[in-house]
């Protein structure tokens, strides 16, 4: 089996996030970059998996810039096959759209099975990126996953919804995504990451791709404004001299939270 998992370089979240006030992307030197965790939580999925299925194929797809390779590096070591790198700048500040058209593509052209990728990623918070790559690759779909059984010719999963937890299941080739309710991440050990040193590592542009860099290079979906966050005001103290519930009652009132 060839399992495809979706892999993205994120700001870590235990650091600054910041935007670019003038062009409203991520300030992605703002503090340090790191693999998102639940796509490491996907890869996990796909590692385990393949520790009892011998012959399986774990590659990494990743749109992601040339200072990556050493978080796509670190997925290597954990026990993946190989890397596929879209790097273009002309994606810089893609949108979801563009994005899954060339994750998309990415995937198509290198084969697969099945893929796996987080439900959401910690800096963007879209959520739709699986759903418009099963669509592009005209497969079935079946996201937020909390627990994932893979068999040899279809997957099985849990959603929770507010109506209850549901079972689901999709034939392959299928896409996947999951919470961060599945299994942390393994540590590279020492021998994975001398291996990983040695495992093939392709990178891909968007004329690789077949896709029309004039065309990535338009706006699809714009910031039309954006604004630092203000500093925290001070906040309200009440001391209860006997008309504390007035005040607080006459607080929330004027704060339309009552």
């Amino acid at each position: 089996m060839k399992i495809v998992v979706l892999l993205k370089e994120v700001p870590d979240t235990y650091g600054d996030r910041k935007l670019h006030l003038e062009s409203g992307l991520a300030d992605r030197g703002a503090s340090d970059a790191t693999a998102d965790e639940v796509d490491e939580r996907a890869l996990e999925l796909a590692l385990t998996y393949a520790d009892s299925n011998p012959g399986t194929e774990v590659v990494l797809v990743s749109m992601a810039p040339e200072s990556a390779v050493t978080t796509l590096r670190k997925g290597l070591a954990m026990g993946g096959t190989s890397v596929v790198q879209i790097v273009d700048e002309r994606l810089v500040g893609a949108d979801t759209g563009l994005t899954a058209e060339v994750l998309a593509a990415a995937t198509a052209q290198t084969g697969f099975d099945l893929v796996i990728a987080g439900n959401v990623s910690t800096d963007g918070y879209g959520g739709v990126v699986p759903a418009m790559i099963a669509e592009l690759l005209g497969v079935p779909q079946a996201t937020n996953l909390e627990q994932v059984q893979i068999f040899a010719d279809h997957v099985a999963g849990t959603r929770a919804t507010e109506a209850g937890t549901f079972t689901v299941t999709a034939p392959l080739p299928a896409v996947i995504s999951v919470t961060e309710k599945l299994p942390e991440a393994r540590f590279p050990n020492f021998k994975g990451i001398m291996a990983a040193k040695k495992k093939p590592h392709e990178t891909l542009t968007l004329a690789d791709l077949g896709i029309d860099p004039d065309d990535a290079s338009k706006a699809r979906s714009i910031v039309i404004a954006v604004a630092e966050r203000p500093a925290r005001a001070a906040g309200v103290t009440i001391v209860d001299e006997g008309t504390a519930g007035e005040q607080l009652a006459d607080y929330l009132i004027s704060n339309r939270l009552a």
